[in-house]
């Protein structure tokens, strides 16, 4: 077993649409990301993690790297499910140009897209980001300036069930009996148990959360993770703080709304020597002075990055809804969003300056 030879010999499909890509704006996108990325850094951090063709047995498999892009590519041109992934890449011309997959071959197989997506850890996912965002560094951008940080809320996959019944259904699930179907076979598909209630604007939202820091300047994302819904914003700033770090120099200043305000986390940025930037609210002790007003709006005008990258992402990836029914493959969904919603600014900025 080893990694499936592609694209090594060019077919007469492949010189005939040739010219017919100049002027494809697709083809134009993925031309630009591939001038900012060294794809031989990324695939070396991703050979680290994944296993899977390095076995003498067996049937090649696809290198990983096509299957990296595969899923970049899902992402980018929001494609819903992984069979219409393999799908478009068998319609798409662009497609099999980006991935390097002659005209005559055919697509890898959807259940390849999700067994690559199972097989990389969530601390693989960390460390190819940061392959990512390192190569940003090297370029100039700005990555540990200031951050912004918040949260948003996310619908679960799964429909909403009271307390009591996710108090049953986890109980259930716990035994042998509750993994089964009513033929008695292992279930291949589970409802979220790992959402939970919340309130917000003094509405219920059954779900999860989406805890991220987007650089205050580039706007790229430094980091991201879920949580139920229940889990408070605040205590996430020091996780969110620690996980921007991606060169050597530390973040110089933290960005967050009044529900990051706190003894805990003030404390924090004092202790790591980062400037607190977190807005001011009024306590039973005091109100606010005209100076924190005036503090806070400064503030707002810098943390509105964050929102600017949940909004588009809400926009163009669905991301007001979780994808899947555990925590982790949805925490894995939202660091692919982070790699390819970076991979897209950053390629934008550099290229346009």
């Amino acid at each position: 077993m080893g990694y499936k030879k592609i694209g090594e010999e060019i077919s007469f499909a492949d010189l005939a649409v040739s010219k017919s890509l100049e002027h494809n704006r697709s083809v134009k996108l993925m031309e630009r990301i591939n001038k900012v990325i060294s794809w031989r850094n990324v695939e070396a951090m991703l050979m680290e993690y994944y296993d899977t063709g390095r076995n003498k047995e067996g049937a090649d498999a696809y290198p990983p790297l096509l299957l990296l892009k595969c899923m970049l590519l899902q992402k980018w041109f929001r494609i819903p499910s992984d069979p219409e992934l393999e799908n478009q890449i068998n319609d798409r011309i662009s497609f099999k140009t980006f991935l390097g997959l002659p005209m005559d071959k055919q697509s890898p197989d959807h259940s390849t897209f999700s067994r690559f997506r199972s097989r990389l850890s969530k601390e693989a996912m960390i460390k190819l980001n940061n392959v990512v965002l390192q190569e940003f560094a090297k370029r100039g951008l700005s990555i540990n300036e200031g951050i912004a940080v918040d949260a948003r809320l996310v619908r679960s996959a799964s429909k909403p069930l009271s307390n009591d019944e996710i108090k049953k259904e986890r109980e259930k699930r716990n035994t042998s009996e509750g993994r089964l179907d009513k033929n008695g076979n292992s279930m291949k598909f589970n409802r979220d148990m790992e959402s939970d209630w919340t309130i917000k604007n003094e509405k219920p939202h059954y779900g999860l959360k989406e805890h991220a820091s987007v650089d205050v300047d580039s706007g790229l994302v430094l980091a991201t993770t879920m949580t139920p819904a229940s889990d408070h914003d605040s205590k996430y700033l020091p996780y969110l703080a620690l996980a921007s770090c991606h060169t050597k120099e530390s973040i110089k200043k933290v960005y967050a709304d009044k529900g990051y305000y706190g003894e805990p986390n003030r404390y924090f940025l004092h202790l790591n020597g980062i400037e607190d930037k977190i807005m001011r609210k009024d306590t039973k002790t005091a109100k606010l002075t005209e100076i924190e007003k005036i503090r806070n709006k400064k503030i707002s005008k810098k943390r509105y990055i964050v929102e600017q990258y949940f909004g588009l992402s809400h926009l163009h990836d669905g991301a007001y809804r979780a994808r899947f029914t555990t925590m982790i493959k949805n925490t894995l969904d939202v660091m692919w969003r982070q790699m390819a919603f970076n991979l897209f600014r950053g390629s934008k900025i550099l290229l346009a300056t």
